[in-house]
């Protein structure tokens, strides 16, 4: 019987967890009480651990399947595509400022560069790409809120249609 990597790196694992537990119980149980003490909060300890490191046995296992690190990578492209969301919606907000002089130029400008910085990462879809720079368009013409607003409804629904948990 072979058994997998997963189960393998979880026995190490649980190995180096449980004499740390040990030890770490052992250490403590002497210095407040002695040899006895000492044995039965090591014992403890690592008892303890052990059990923890077993009943946390499945999540750990399915940690190094190969189908997580695709749900790690969606979900990582799903906050890069969050994060262009909302630097581009505080973007619209300096454009279009609910009062008249509501935000400067410079924190215009500033939000403009951080808004097309992160629409420019590599790591972001391509369609929630080509919707950011439609939005990022509508908003440096900034004559019409309205066709504004139109980009980033549909700037917001690419994002939603990509998100894995749908």
């Amino acid at each position: 019987m072979t058994s997998s990597i997963a189960t393998r790196v979880h026995l190490m694992i649980t190995f180096v967890l449980v004499m740390c537990g040990a030890v770490g119980g052992a250490c403590f149980g002497y210095l407040l009480g002695g040899r006895m003490t000492a044995l039965v909060a090591g014992g403890a300890a690592g008892l303890g651990a052990g059990i923890g490191s077993l009943l946390s046995r499945r999540q750990v296992t399915a940690f190094f399947q190969p189908e997580h690190g695709v749900v790690r990578a969606g979900g990582y492209a799903e906050g890069i595509a969050d994060a262009v969301l909302v630097s581009i919606a505080t973007y619209q907000a300096a454009v279009f400022p609910l009062t008249p002089d509501g935000v400067s130029e410079e924190e215009r400008d500033a939000r403009r560069t951080v808004a097309y910085r992160v629409a420019a990462y590599d790591g972001l879809p391509l369609a929630v790409r080509v919707s950011a720079a439609a939005a990022l368009e509508a908003l440096d013409r900034g004559l019409d809120a309205e066709h504004a607003q139109a980009a980033m409804k549909a700037l917001s629904l690419t994002v939603y249609d990509h998100r894995a948990g749908r």
